[in-house]
């Protein structure tokens, strides 16, 4: 009850306003509390997120150079070989037998001593058969300067790392007379596993990667898409599909070491043969990929307005085309989405890979889907477990590699759902 004093009541009109203004206050102090806490999270996650990608490739690209010594090999009167001959099958077949790796040893004898044969890393004459292969018309050269990998003893002494005092003293003698320098590893991106930190590549785990996400694409996405599709779509609400949206919602959630014991049991046990293969590794990524992209997938679908379906059959539309020409384009988008998480996800994995073999030592790159391979966290895992430093350097840039290939896959997802992205 309002007072009928005229002091009372303006009294009383002052104070609802300054507690309604207190009120205000309260709520605009929230507000901007609420606003900077979620800039300071935001910031905070770019500044981990800098920081990751910053020590990622100062770690790495110490990875991406290697020891290599400089010399020179001498070519005419040494090598008789016809130059068609590099034109022909196994041209480095044809280098060995003419004497190219006592031509390199001898070379190497000869500029760092009696010992400097030992000074290369096993096969360094390979580099230069690459060389020759490359451009024939060198084999009438009197001598090549190269760059050849040194062995991982004096690639270790050069970094400080050695044991032997003697081997130390000769790196940085050879480091101050620049015959022995730490260049940038081209063939690090096209050679394959090797014994060497000197040696090792990263193409036949790149390209194993690249054939186990392909196959795993091909298998997740139509089969998860058409799940999706029926579930929202054409299959009533009963008991069943009850079941089986559980069922869904709880395979998303799974341990990914279950679909690698599912794949040892059920794809090895019908395909032996093909242990450590892409084609089985994609399918048991493809078993884990499956259920995100179907609950995506429905989320998708069902954010679709029923207008646009009312509006299809009002012009005379069939149910399938209502789904295939309306309502599949509609949601494609947020299908991506979840895709992309899926795949990103399946391209981090190691425990399912694990599991069904593929953490062998494969020296060369998989020729095709049943090749034996390996894939890049796989390798990854099994350099960082190695001792020498070489490979720890290694590992820094397997892992740069790693995170550049993820992002061009997420790049070209993102740019299919950008490009097919429709607003109504």
């Amino acid at each position: 009850m309002l007072p009928k004093d005229p002091e009372a009541l303006e009294a009383l009109r002052a104070t609802r306003q300054a507690r309604m203004q207190a009120g205000l206050a309260r709520r605009y102090r929230g507000d901007n509390w609420f606003r900077w806490l979620g800039l300071g999270a935001v910031s905070f996650s770019a500044l981990v997120l800098v920081f990751l990608l910053v020590s990622m490739a100062a770690n790495g690209w110490a990875g991406f150079h290697r020891s290599e010594l400089k010399l020179t090999v001498p070519i005419r009167g040494v090598l008789q070989l016809d130059p068609q001959r590099l034109a022909q099958p196994d041209p480095l077949g044809g280098l060995e037998a003419a004497g190219l790796p006592a031509a390199v040893d001898a070379a190497a004898s000869k500029a760092f001593g009696p010992t400097g044969a030992d000074l290369l890393a096993v096969g360094a004459w390979r580099e230069v058969g690459s060389k020759l292969i490359a451009d024939p018309a060198l084999l009438s050269s009197a001598e090549i300067a190269v760059s050849l990998p040194a062995s991982d003893d004096l690639a270790n002494a050069q970094r400080g790392g050695g044991s032997d005092p003697v081997l130390t003293a000769m790196a940085g003698k050879l480091v101050r007379e620049d015959r022995l320098v730490r260049a940038f590893d081209t063939g690090f991106l096209v050679r394959a596993d090797a014994t060497s930190p000197q040696s090792v590549g990263i193409w036949g785990a790149l390209k194993g990667s690249m054939m186990t996400m392909l196959i795993t694409l091909l298998l997740a996405f139509p089969v998860g898409v058409l799940s999706a599709l029926y579930l929202e779509e054409y299959a009533g609400r009963s008991r069943w599909t009850d079941i089986i949206e559980i069922s869904i919602n709880n395979l998303a959630a799974v341990p990914s070491i279950i679909f690698g014991l599912l794949g040892l049991a059920v794809f090895l046990a019908l395909f032996p043969n093909l242990r450590s293969a892409p084609l089985i590794g994609g399918m048991t990524l493809a078993l884990m990929t499956m259920p995100v992209i179907v609950i995506s997938g429905r989320n998708a679908i069902k954010a679709v307005p029923p207008s646009i379906r009312d509006a299809a059959l009002a012009m005379g539309a069939s149910p399938v085309q209502v789904v295939f020409h309306h309502v599949l384009p509609l949601a494609l988008p947020g299908i991506l989405t979840g895709t992309i998480i899926g795949m990103a996800r399946a391209l981090g994995e190691t425990a399912p890979l694990l599991m069904i073999g593929m953490r062998a030592f494969v020296a060369s790159p998989p020729s095709d889907f049943t090749s034996p391979a390996t894939v890049l966290p796989v390798q990854i895992f099994l350099w960082s477990d190695e001792i020498d430093r070489g490979f720890i350097e290694r590992t820094s840039a397997a892992i740069v590699v790693l995170l550049i290939f993820l992002l061009l896959m997420n790049g070209i997802a993102i740019y299919l759902r950008n490009r097919f992205e429709k607003r109504w």
